[in-house]
């Protein structure tokens, strides 16, 4: 699924996944991110690796090794 920070994922819910298994979804990035949400598209402020949009619920994650751009910013769908 993902190789350290060569890695990649086909899917958001791979992100959230690995986000969630490494421990980090309740630790703070080094920076907010402003985040469109891959749902409903309001721009939101993500302030830990796992982030729940605050209009839809959709849940976006992003791994440590990428937290410096919005980019890369993934979103694993409504609720999950």
């Amino acid at each position: 699924m993902h190789d350290g920070c060569s890695g990649s994922f086909e899917s958001g819910k791979q992100v959230v996944d690995k986000v969630r298994m490494m421990g980090f979804s309740e630790q703070f990035m080094p920076l907010p991110l402003q985040v469109p949400c891959g749902s409903c598209e309001k721009t939101f402020e993500m302030a830990t690796f796992e982030a729940k949009c605050p209009e839809c619920g959709s849940v976006h994650a992003v791994t440590p090794c990428h937290a410096f751009d919005p980019v890369n910013v993934m979103s694993g769908g409504v609720g999950y």
